[in-house]
């Protein structure tokens, strides 16, 4: 039995700050993009001080929307002590720099973001070569030339914030604050170094994009490359599975009362999917972007090519990630042909 939840209001990403257990308040903030339309923010109020777990992207209106729902509290951004962020992509991680380098607010980040920190701090044009090869290698070069020129031409003067965290989380560490502890479970999938905050005595699971309630994560879309995303993600899956159920706070999505039911149905999903790429290799698709135009995407079951051109990378990238699970549990062989995986029974 997980711990009752407050009541939410009926829109999720509606701004404000709500309670979820006593101490912590969800506070939605807004993203620059058409398809996620914001990112939970959790306040966790402690004698000790403020703890943010994940930020939001440090753009101007974020910032106004966290500052108005910290109001809300009694708090200001001044508060803030620590941020706690379960991944290293924009709307989680960018905000805690720009906070840190205002107020001084020291930021903790999974040990495993390392190496896409590194590249991202380096302002580099090609910090995503690594996404364009494995594009390639999926038999999507065309796709691959588009999303390079898209992002050498949205990111040549990007003024994001990136740098190194204070502290280097680890599967196993705490994040101690005076009156409360959060175990840290490094959760490998959607990135390499995710993770999710546990609050054991009060039942409650901080699970970034590693469990959602309403949507499927992307796997493998990171500036350092995993090499096998879905089967890490899976078995991140079944690791918080394992644990005694709690209420899910996820990044997106209402927080729900139960952690353990939502993951049942994302292992469901990803047998469903894995059962629906083998079918369509079997009729002769031979690689994960043959295999990805043949699926449906979305709940609105679009095809690959009416989506826009990032999620059409994210689904070929997540296409592959199912065929390599395949190939590992034996169940399909790969071939490499000229760069290009190619895959059959």
């Amino acid at each position: 039995m997980t711990a009752a939840l407050p009541e939410q209001p009926d829109d999720w990403t509606e701004p404000g700050a709500y309670p979820v257990a006593p101490g912590v308040h969800r506070i939605p903030l807004p993203l620059p993009t058409d398809g996620l339309k914001a990112v939970n923010v959790y306040a966790v109020e402690d004698p000790g001080g403020l703890l943010l777990i994940d930020s939001g992207w440090a753009l101007e209106q974020t910032e106004k929307t966290l500052a108005a729902g910290l109001r809300q509290l009694g708090h200001d951004l001044g508060d803030v002590t620590h941020i706690a962020v379960t991944h290293a992509h924009g709307d989680h991680y960018t905000q805690a720099m720009a906070l840190r380098e205002t107020f001084g607010s020291r930021v903790s980040l999974g040990r495993g973001e390392q190496p896409s920190i590194e590249r991202l701090i380096s302002r580099d044009i090609d910090s995503h070569d690594d996404q364009y090869r494995q594009l390639r290698m999926y038999g999507a070069d065309e796709l691959a030339r588009r999303i390079e020129g898209w992002a050498r031409e949205a990111f040549r003067d990007d003024p994001t914030p990136w740098g190194r965290p204070d502290r280097w989380l680890d599967h196993g560490d705490q994040v101690s604050l005076r009156d409360r502890a959060l175990d840290v479970f490094a959760t490998p999938g959607h990135t390499q170094g995710h993770v999710v905050l546990r609050d054991a005595p009060a039942g409650l699971l901080f699970s970034g994009d590693h469990v959602l309630p309403h949507i499927t994560p992307s796997v493998g879309f990171e500036a350092a490359v995993a090499k096998t995303p879905l089967r890490n993600y899976l078995e991140s899956l079944r690791l918080v599975r394992d644990l005694p159920d709690t209420l899910l706070l996820p990044a997106h999505g209402p927080a729900t009362p139960s952690v353990h039911r939502r993951v049942d149905e994302l292992l469901a999903h990803h047998e469903e999917r894995l059962a629906a790429v083998h079918r369509e290799v079997e009729r002769g698709a031979v690689t994960a972007h043959d295999v990805a135009s043949a699926l449906r995407w979305t709940r609105r079951e679009r095809t690959l090519a009416e989506l826009d051109l990032f999620n059409q990378m994210l689904a070929v990238i997540e296409t592959g990630a199912h065929l390599d699970v395949l190939v590992l549990q034996g169940e399909l062989s790969c071939a490499e042909n000229d760069g290009v995986h190619s895959y059959s029974n």
